[in-house]
């Protein structure tokens, strides 16, 4: 992510069940809250992005694992725009610590599809209004 990137940021809820018999948070988790990440960006949408006809899923998910997080820590989910394709978008992502400190990035491909034929099917113009939103220059 470049300086003048527009970022999407959320805090973290860790709970003691994050945790695994390694002292730290599943690698599992991760996953769990770049979702829930993502599903807050999407409702701050004012149209529907998820319709009867198209909806959108992970078509591919990059996670590079920086650092454990241990428990208690507060952190943050970060979300921001890498690319916009005509039925797709390239999310990029971050979980980091109030410190700053950056346990994981990476980023997701969410691809729409035609929720009959599973087909791919073109990018809901609220959601590429929003998403070059997360992108434009500060």
């Amino acid at each position: 992510m470049t300086a003048n990137e527009q970022i999407f940021r959320i805090p973290i809820p860790l709970r003691w069940s994050d945790m695994d018999g390694f002292q730290h948070v599943n690698n599992a988790r991760y996953l769990t809250f770049l979702e829930q990440a993502r599903i807050e960006w999407f409702e701050t949408i004012d149209e529907p992005w998820v319709t009867e006809t198209a909806a959108p899923v992970v078509a591919s998910a990059t996670l590079n694992f920086k650092r454990p997080i241990e428990y208690p820590a507060r952190l943050f989910a970060e979300l921001f725009t890498e690319r916009l394709g005509n039925s797709s978008v390239v999310i990029g992502h971050r979980i980091v610590a109030e410190d700053g400190t950056l346990h994981c990035d990476g980023h997701v491909v969410m691809v729409w599809i035609d929720r009959r034929s599973g087909a791919s099917t073109a990018l809901p113009e609220c959601v590429r209004r929003a998403a070059a939103q997360l992108a434009q220059d500060s």
